[in-house]
């Protein structure tokens, strides 16, 4: 983070040097990117990007020239042509290099289930970064995989718990994208073996990506009774998303229904709707939070999706997280944003005579690292 901020003694320094816990991203491209790759890889807009406009004139884009630019080498608020030449000549291994070890990050949490061919997986994240790397599993990734191997409609529940069973030795969370794939506004209660076995024969005989509403549902009760921590997106995504139906209050019945388990459920991203999250996290022991990607989107206005988000969720409930997909920008930008937006925040609470600088430092460092270190059983750092 850089130390241009007015904050009061011992704050800054406190926040800057917080080893983070990114507890959901994705793995970095470990290939030179092109300019229209890039301009792709930082919006959630759909396809190429037209020619009479560019991504960077964005609030991603600005930071990206603004937080970057110095990481690499350049002076802050290069043009966007310098910016992407001086990343060429470093090479994407050492992009990646720079801006991971920037981002300050003392243990990831990996997502596995998306394009995961096209970025490094955990193992050469933890090679890359220096710091411990584990996997969150996605539901439906391991869903698409069992249907792959022709299983029938009756074997499908018992194969499906079978694999799952066996990524989660090793994960340390379960993820669901149901958001995407039909909205959060399914039924609460699991479905019967029945509904699973004719959901299941309907799905593998048409095709297809996994959006059966019934099925999905099967998938985060298998998940629930694993009980490692399960993720859920919610709100801000791309157009695959119908973002009306990814409000994380349409959850609620399952919350309540699935609150006896004792299972944390982690709403990730949350944006526009981190303050509905927020309530969620206040009412329910069991539920937690994050603002995600939606920091590196916001940018220059980061601090204030960050102060929403502080608002009425207690801060033991909520976690930081970058989401970064590719680029390693994505994954530098959302720690050093959320490191200054987190300064601004609680720094003006400590200026405004409401805290101490000694209650903002534990309470950055609960957010940054020791609520998602607890919740995921990570131990502390070495």
């Amino acid at each position: 983070m850089s130390a241009d901020l007015d904050l009061p003694p011992g704050l800054g320094q406190a926040i800057r040097e917080l080893p983070l816990v990114d507890q959901h991203a994705h793995g970095v491209t470990g290939h030179d990117l092109t300019r229209g790759a890039f301009e792709e890889l930082i919006t959630e807009a759909r396809g190429p990007v037209p020619d009479w406009m560019t991504s960077f004139d964005s609030q991603l884009g600005q930071a990206i020239l603004r937080h970057c630019a110095p990481v690499l080498g350049l002076e802050p608020f290069p043009s966007s042509v310098e910016y992407l030449a001086r990343r060429a000549r470093l090479g994407a291994e050492e992009v990646n290099r720079r801006l991971l070890g920037a981002a300050g990050a003392g243990h990831y949490l990996i997502e596995t289930g998306y394009r995961a061919d096209e970025v490094l997986g955990p193992s050469a994240m933890a090679e890359v970064t220096g710091v411990p790397v584990d996997e969150v599993v996605r539901l439906e990734a391991v869903a698409e995989r069992v249907a792959a191997t022709g299983v029938t409609a009756a074997g499908f529940a018992g194969r499906f718990a079978e694999e799952l069973g066996e990524h989660a030795r090793t994960a340390r969370g379960l993820k669901s994208i149901a958001a995407y794939r039909h909205g959060l506004d399914l039924d609460p209660e699991p479905p019967s073996p029945a509904e699973v076995t004719e959901a299941a024969g309907r799905w593998l005989a048409g095709g297809g990506r996994l959006e059966n509403p019934v099925l999905l549902r099967h998938l985060i009760w298998a998940g629930l009774e694993i009980g490692l921590p399960l993720q859920f997106h919610t709100g801000f995504g791309d157009p695959d998303l119908d973002l009306r139906r990814a409000d994380p209050l349409l959850l609620r019945g399952l919350i309540e229904r699935a609150e006896p388990l004792g299972v944390p459920l982690v709403l990730l991203h949350c944006y526009p709707y981190h303050r509905q999250a927020g309530y969620l996290a206040h009412a329910y022991p069991h539920v937690f939070l994050d603002v995600g990607l939606a920091v590196h989107y916001s940018g220059a206005r980061s601090a204030a999706v960050v102060g929403e988000s502080l608002e009425v969720a207690p801060f033991a409930k909520i976690m930081f997280s970058s989401d970064g997909w590719g680029p390693a920008e994505l994954h530098f930008l959302g720690a050093e944003l959320w490191r200054r937006a987190m300064s601004r925040v609680l720094g003006g609470f400590v200026s405004d005579g409401e805290w101490t600088a000694a209650q903002a430092a534990r309470v950055a460092g609960m957010i940054g690292a020791v609520n998602a270190r607890r919740v995921y059983g990570l131990g502390d750092p070495t």
